[in-house]
């Protein structure tokens, strides 16, 4: 998979850095891998970084299309860490990438956007319609593209490649009839859109069933609160966990460091307000199929003996 043009830039700068690191004695930065700017990976890699410095460990952020090129970045050696959802990384683990889990944080769910007035009832009414199923290289693509199986619309649907800003200006336009988005519960520029212009959340719980049985558990039933959006009734929907991840071959010492850090300033990060997900230990060790480091694990033994 190809490494989107911005985050290769932002990739070369972290290589720069990381290569000048320790000729002076200095470590190298750890490599974060994280999602667009002013998305929710991008805000909570953000505090995670300015946590983990504050703990003593240097850290350069890489701005990525999030999963699907994070788990690419983490594979090739070129990111430490990073933050995908959990079906992307079931792929990996299927794939034998040599990735592992650190914590699984929270959960996102899973949003089908339209127009307040549209006749769209069911991701099955898509057929033939120009649809944003997320960015390229995000694991909203990849969830989106499972949704859309699982419903079988008679036709194939117009499908984009857009993230949510790009997504919300072609829904106003008019571009596109309906977007995907994973995410926390508010997303907050979801938020701002849904309170200017009419929206609605198309309900997906129908296809949690389907997608379980065609690639695993780490679907789950999710409800979006009502009120959430204006919408005065609950939303049944996809819910997806999103953990945070590292090179196999990280040493113990970096993956106990970056998960005691996690957890030791959990109220500064702020975790994504989700229903249902929140930044717990207990929570934390759920990663499904992807094992945890051994330095994640030493760090849970430890607190729960």
């Amino acid at each position: 998979m190809s490494v989107p043009r911005r985050a290769f830039l932002l990739l070369s700068a972290a290589s720069a850095v990381a290569g000048c690191a320790g000729g002076d004695g200095r470590a190298a930065p750890l490599r974060l891998a994280t999602g667009p700017a002013g998305g929710p990976y991008g805000a909570l890699g953000d505090r995670l970084a300015a946590e983990l410095r504050r703990a003593g460990h240097p850290v350069q952020v890489i701005e990525t299309a999030a999963s699907v090129a994070n788990l690419a970045l983490l594979t090739e050696g070129r990111a430490d860490v990073g933050f995908v959802l959990a079906d992307s990384a079931d792929d990996a683990v299927r794939a034998g990438r040599p990735v592992v889990a650190l914590a699984r944080v929270y959960l996102n769910y899973v949003h089908l956007v339209v127009p307040d007035g549209s006749p769209v009832r069911s991701p099955a009414d898509l057929a033939g319609l120009p649809v944003s199923i997320g960015a390229e290289g995000s694991g909203t693509a990849v969830t989106a593209e499972r949704v859309l199986a699982a419903a079988a619309p008679r036709r194939p649907v117009r499908a984009v490649r857009l993230g949510l800003d790009a997504s919300i200006a072609a829904l106003r336009a008019g571009r596109i009839a309906a977007f995907f988005w994973s995410g926390g519960v508010p997303t907050p520029a979801l938020d701002a859109f849904a309170r200017a212009t009419p929206v609605r959340l198309v309900p997906l719980g129908a296809q949690v069933p389907r997608m379980r049985r065609a690639h695993g558990a780490f679907y789950e039933a999710a409800t979006v609160p009502a009120r959430s959006y204006g919408s005065q009734e609950p939303v049944a929907t996809v819910g997806t966990a999103s953990y945070l991840v590292c090179r196999r071959a990280l040493p113990d010492a970096d993956a106990h460091a970056v998960t005691e850090t996690l957890f030791a300033s959990r109220e500064r990060l702020r975790a994504p307000d989700a229903p249902g997900g929140r930044l717990d230990r207990r929570y934390a060790i759920g990663t499904g199929a992807m094992p945890l480091h051994p330095g994640a694990a030493r760090y849970y033994r430890s607190v729960h003996g």
